[in-house]
């Protein structure tokens, strides 16, 4: 079957599809361990100069992805292969705990106990500035507050505040009115059996 000529940018692979394949995956492994490599602070505390080197990563490996390949199904398969190979690592990931250890890293830990892990700050590339401001968005007035605060392999901060330092929740503002309303109850029963 013959297409016709303004067709054949479309739907002509200048490439096997193996190839294809083979750059996808290729590229992929590299950036993910490019990634891993330059830490969880790229994944979460991202500045401009940061958002400049993921933006220019695409466009610089986009060739080592296409080769001499521009049609339109030779994307179509590079991104279904993109895809697929992620959630297949995905899945892989849950497998286990070693196995998402592996992939995907561990968490590490920047505060104990209301004190700064400055070595961690320091290997995660974390300012003291932006450690502060982490805490103060999950409710952390200052570091002493802090029970732990760990940066997960994804680059998110997860903070445990000390007991004393938490936020009251609804129960704990609908238990104290039941304790205040049955001290308020219990000391008029006191009065009216006094008189």
């Amino acid at each position: 079957m013959n297409l016709p000529d303004w067709l054949l940018p479309y739907l002509a692979i200048d490439i096997s599809v193996w190839e294809k394949l083979a750059r996808t995956v290729v590229v992929y492994l590299a950036i993910a361990i490019l990634i891993r490599v330059a830490g969880k602070r790229l994944m979460a505390q991202m500045n401009s100069l940061d958002l400049v080197v993921v933006l220019l990563l695409s466009n610089v490996v986009q060739n080592a992805i296409i080769g001499p390949d521009n049609s339109l199904l030779g994307g179509l398969l590079g991104a279904a292969v993109l895809i697929g190979f992620n959630a297949i690592l995905d899945r892989i990931a849950e497998s286990g705990p070693r196995m998402r250890r592996l992939l995907l890293g561990k968490s590490s830990s920047l505060v104990v106990d209301g004190h700064v892990d400055e070595r961690a700050l320091a290997r995660m590339g974390i300012s003291p500035h932006e450690l502060n401001v982490a805490l103060r968005r999950q409710g952390a007035d200052t570091v002493k507050a802090v029970k732990r605060a760990q940066i997960e392999p994804g680059g998110e901060i997860l903070v445990d505040l000390k007991p004393g330092e938490q936020a009251a929740t609804r129960d704990d503002l609908v238990a104290a009115v039941v304790a205040i309303t049955e001290l308020i109850r219990g000391s008029g029963t006191t009065r009216a059996a006094t008189r």
